[in-house]
């Protein structure tokens, strides 16, 4: 497990070498979750956590973020007052080639399919 700080704030977050399949398919098996992955795919780089508007509590979006970063789907640094969030496309990519571009692909055209946009 490795961490990454600023100041005295560590959040914790596995090594690529830690990260498993099964971990990140259990995280983007939800649809808020899967939602922010979009949305960062999409931006291709860091977001704060205030960026997104989920339809669901703040503690309930605190939750998601951890899932996520708990899996290895994303990594999460602070940058002032701000805990930012960017895609670990690399270590995912490396690990299981391919897997992340299905699943954004397959959401993508759920989303269009569903008529829900960029809502998943």
């Amino acid at each position: 497990m490795t961490t990454t700080a600023t100041g005295s704030r560590v959040l914790p977050h596995p090594a690529r070498e830690e990260i498993r399949l099964e971990a990140v398919l259990h995280a983007l098996s939800d649809p808020m979750r899967l939602r922010i992955v979009r949305d960062l795919a999409r931006d291709e780089d860091e977001l704060s956590c205030s960026y997104f508007d989920l339809p669901v509590t703040k503690s309930t979006t605190t939750h998601h973020f951890r899932v996520l970063r708990e899996a290895g789907v994303i990594r999460q640094v602070y940058r002032g007052t701000a805990k930012m969030n960017g895609l670990r496309r690399d270590d995912l990519d490396a690990l299981f080639p391919g897997l992340l571009d299905a699943l954004l692909d397959a959401a993508a055209r759920q989303a269009d399919r569903l008529g829900t946009g960029a809502d998943v």
